[in-house]
């Protein structure tokens, strides 16, 4: 593998500084010269809204792109159970310096100190900001913002909306961008899928090309810089908790024109899902993790236990996670919590009809604080549960079971968040920078408005101040071709006239990446994976059939193009995965464990960002590393006992 080094452009400096000295030293874009610079930010969750409404207050001139019918669609509307911020509201020991900690930790030291640290810091700034727009977050009884637990955490952090959070969010992101709509300074495009970022002959990106998803118009958007901001890629495994229409594709087609691809293997298996009822389904339902607040975690002693559980008494029940993590107990970190709840169900101790959940049990809270509490804090999440299950969770135990959810690895970018293509930007997300190999609980929610709110309005002016005065165009060269490209791929997935649907070829991919790229992986699982996913990807563009055209609404052939962008991601992961010789976060590799079956770093072998070219397809990728310094936080073997 190639040993080229990234450079991540962080600042000098204490830690603690890097930031604010690092905003003072920026190049500045004067007010009356922003509104010459058209932006252009492809998605509108959390981290494109306010990316883009912060832009256009600004003075910049904003275009908005988004496949739904409305931005406030967006798949960050289904996060659920709170945003982290070092408020220490509850006076219980937290700070800036405990979450930037707890969140080096909770990656498994595989993130990059200063963008943890910056995280943490404008966390303080998201809740005033939020609560400012109106976000309604949960209160104590004197008026104050409530606070809640989560996974990886000894303190409480975590602020909420009920079980809607990422909804109330979303919709103070949203307000905020509607009135830059209205006030002309952001032209919104809705139902426009972005399909490939134009790059001119000196390496930067200049544009994109949209297909206007109601009539198939192939159109051209020209812009001084184009913000990504698109989200994760969880849907390769087919079930995941992710919206139907989350997909890879702009990120995707950004790497193929030269953006790198960060730690692709880096993927979340949330351990509090709905399980699978059957085959039928195409995808799961996240149950939020702040139910473990409340919730314990067990299974029968004996397998096939067939009596009712509040009929199965105390000494026959194993709380697993309490035995095993004292100190954390059900609020381990998701990975720890996910390994641990999938390694009881092999061993055959799962409950339901197809034994594959472990019980999440309410019974001791409800006692303990009165249903009504308990009604107040997760309301919403048990009517959602009971609806899809049939089960009332106040009297039967939820079941639970790991699920994809979050993605960790995504487009390489600098403490700028610029992707190594000029121009090029990556939020929330979509990149790589803050997570590690392991997201802790409620901290996507704030990473997205960190990047849209608090960072990126900064930095991407430091580039453009260098550009004033040039012209857009879409009438050049590179347009013309990058579109004709576009076409071309159109036309090619039309004109396979074959017998199989993009979904069930998605289906079979998805059952390969999960079998041997999901919670545990080992090295002949892996090899056999890139033994699988090229020969479907082969019959995929051999098989498939598309019906209708391509000049209307067509949602066959929307799938279709992602699908072949996830057999390709899929690879790619799996090329990861196998080149990562060690476990850590939420990636086992069986053969690397403690001797009590914990994820084992290889720090000597293995502490760098592995950030991937592409040099075409089934064509083995360049490896380009960023080392990882541990300065403030100095790795150790990760324990929540």
């Amino acid at each position: 593998m190639a040993t080229t080094t990234l450079d991540s452009r962080i600042p000098p400096g204490p830690i603690e500084h890097k930031w604010d000295e690092h905003k003072g030293h920026l190049k500045l874009v004067n007010p009356n010269n922003k509104r010459k610079f058209t932006i252009l930010v492809v998605g509108s969750g959390l981290a494109g809204a306010s990316a883009a409404a912060s832009f256009a207050e600004l003075g910049y001139e904003v275009r908005c792109f988004c496949f739904q019918d409305s931005p406030r669609r967006a798949h960050s509307i289904a996060a659920q159970g709170g945003i982290n911020a070092a408020k220490n509201y509850h006076n219980d020991g937290d700070s800036v310096f405990r979450l930037f900690y707890d969140t080096v930790k909770g990656g498994d030291f595989r993130s990059r100190e200063a963008n943890v640290y910056r995280l943490a810091q404008v966390s303080l700034n998201i809740i005033d900001q939020c609560a400012a727009q109106g976000v309604p977050f949960a209160r104590e009884y004197g008026g104050l913002l409530d606070n809640r637990s989560f996974g990886g955490a000894q303190v409480s952090r975590t602020f909420y909306a009920r079980g809607q959070t990422g909804q109330q969010l979303l919709l103070g992101a949203y307000q905020a961008l509607e009135k830059e709509i209205a006030s002309g300074k952001v032209r919104m495009f809705p139902r426009a899928e972005m399909l490939d970022v134009v790059i001119d002959g000196r390496g930067r990106a200049v544009g994109i090309i949209t297909r206007d998803m109601v009539t198939g118009k192939i159109d051209r958007h020209a812009g001084h810089a184009v913000v990504l901001a698109t989200g994760g890629y969880s849907n390769v495994y087919y079930l995941s908790t992710n919206a139907k229409g989350s997909n890879v594709t702009a990120a995707w087609r950004a790497h193929r024109r030269g953006a790198l691809f960060a730690n692709p293997c880096y993927t979340q298996i949330h351990p509090t899902c709905i399980p699978a009822s059957g085959d039928y389904q195409s995808k799961l339902t996240l149950m939020s993790e702040s139910l473990r607040n409340d919730g314990r975690v067990w299974v029968p002693k004996q397998p096939d236990d067939k009596r009712r559980p509040d009929q199965i008494p105390e000494p026959d029940r194993d709380y697993f996670l309490e035995r095993r993590y004292p100190s954390f107990g059900n609020l381990v970190p998701r990975d720890v919590a996910a390994r641990n709840i999938k390694h009881v169900v092999d061993e055959g101790l799962g409950v339901g009809p197809q034994k594959n959940g472990v019980y999440l049990d309410f019974a001791d809270a409800i006692q303990r604080l009165g249903r009504k509490a308990i009604e107040e804090r997760y309301g919403n999440l048990f009517a959602m549960y009971e609806k899809i299950t049939g089960e009332d969770p106040y009297v039967v135990p939820m079941r639970i079971y790991p699920a994809p959810h979050y993605t960790m690895g995504g487009l390489w970018v600098d403490y700028n968040l610029m992707t190594n293509l000029t121009g090029l930007y990556a939020l929330g997300e979509a990149n790589f920078s803050d997570h590690g190999a392991n997201r802790l609980g409620a901290s996507a929610l704030m990473q997205g408005l960190a990047d849209g709110y608090f960072v990126i309005p900064y930095t991407i002016g430091d580039y453009l101040s260098g550009h004033l005065g040039e012209k857009l165009s879409t009438e050049t060269d590179d347009f013309r071709r990058t579109e004709a490209e576009v076409q071309e791929r159109v036309n090619r997935l039309i004109s396979i006239k074959g017998t199989r649907s993009a979904d069930s070829f998605h289906r079979e991919l998805g059952r390969i990446v999960w079998e041997y790229c999901g919670i545990a992986r080992n090295a002949a699982g892996l090899q056999k994976a890139l033994q699988l996913i090229p020969a479907l990807r082969e019959e995929f563009w051999s098989n498939l059939r598309i019906v209708g055209g391509p000049d209307q609404l067509n949602q066959e052939l929307e799938l279709a193009g992602r699908v072949a962008d996830f057999f390709e991601l899929a690879e790619l992961m799996c090329v990861d995965a196998l080149d990562r010789d060690e476990s850590c976060g939420g990636h086992l590799r069986e053969e690397h464990q403690t001797p009590d079956g914990e994820a084992q770093r290889d720090d000597e072998h293995f502490q760098f960002v592995s950030a991937w070219q592409w040099n075409g397809v089934g064509k083995t990728p360049t490896r380009i590393t960023e080392p990882l310094e541990f300065e403030y936080v100095k790795p150790t073997q990760r324990s929540y006992k």
